[in-house]
């Protein structure tokens, strides 16, 4: 393993069924795991570095995405495969069972993980799961999807962004848009993009968790909310989730992404919950 020297990551890199896994682990203490899809382990470093100073806290790259590659660059990426790699991570990296905190995707693959190895993991925090097959409009959301990436591997990539913010009921001015993904790009984050439409948006967004097996898991498992987040569609799909457990959803401060833009004020909302204040 080697040692980042602008934090305090050990990172390493794990063989797993059809892939090879880039995964960083901090601090000490029991493990969590923060975990996203398509979003990599370096979105969470600084949520990292924070919950480090008492904890194990480890963060990878999902499957195919930026340092983890695969054998078969078609593969999907589904929340079980996703689920499977998890468990290896942490069976790899030990000091479980573990809190497993996912975002977005990441949310689905913590919930597929609970639904297959429930012993990994005491707790897990699922922040803004988008579960459209929850909803009643999941009809139109399917359409919409299979609109959006059509359109983003027709070559529109600009256009293909503008109808998934509007879809996720995210306020996003047409000019901001075209300055994110209209110019000069990285290639390792428009490779990452294009899995992403290509090969994972299909299998996260469809995938139907099992509310009963989510129930009487001895798991305890929580559904995260930002507190930004009222009207989007990851707000609708959350409280949905929430409710075919008979639970309420657990608030968090920002938005989708508010561990990323503020993570302070998230790690100590995020220790809170987990230790049930």
């Amino acid at each position: 393993m080697t040692t980042h020297p602008t934090d305090t990551a050990s990172a390493g890199s794990l063989t797993v069924p059809g892939a090879r896994l880039h995964y960083e682990v901090r601090g000490e203490g029991p493990l969590i795991v923060l975990a996203g899809a398509p979003m990599d382990a370096a979105a969470f470093a600084p949520l990292a570095e924070l919950l480090a100073t008492d904890h194990t806290v480890l963060t990878t790259d999902p499957r195919g995405i930026n340092r983890s590659s695969l054998d078969d660059p078609e593969q999907e990426s589904t929340p079980p495969l996703r689920a499977d790699d998890l468990a290896r991570l942490i069976a790899h990296v030990g000091s479980g069972p573990a809190v497993a905190v996912g975002s977005s995707g990441g949310a689905v693959s913590v919930l597929a993980l609970v639904q297959t190895r429930p012993d990994l993991v005491h707790t897990v925090v699922a922040h803004e799961p988008p579960l459209i097959e929850l909803l009643e409009d999941r009809e139109r959301l399917r359409a919409g999807t299979e609109d959006l990436i059509a359109t983003y591997l027709a070559g529109d990539v600009t256009r293909a962004w503008k109808k998934f913010f509007a879809q996720a009921d995210i306020a996003m001015p047409e000019p901001l848009i075209e300055q994110m993904f209209g110019g000069e790009r990285d290639p390792r984050q428009v490779a990452d993009e294009r899995r992403w439409f290509a090969h994972e948006m299909r299998a996260s967004t469809y995938w139907r968790p099992d509310p009963a097996a989510l129930r009487t898991a001895a798991t305890r498992v929580l559904v995260g909310v930002g507190d930004d987040s009222a009207g989007q569609l990851c707000d609708r799909t959350s409280r949905a989730l929430a409710r075919s457990l008979g639970t309420e959803a657990t608030t968090f401060p920002g938005g989708h992404t508010g561990f990323v833009e503020n993570p302070d004020v998230f790690a100590a909302r995020l220790r809170a919950v987990v230790r049930g204040d």
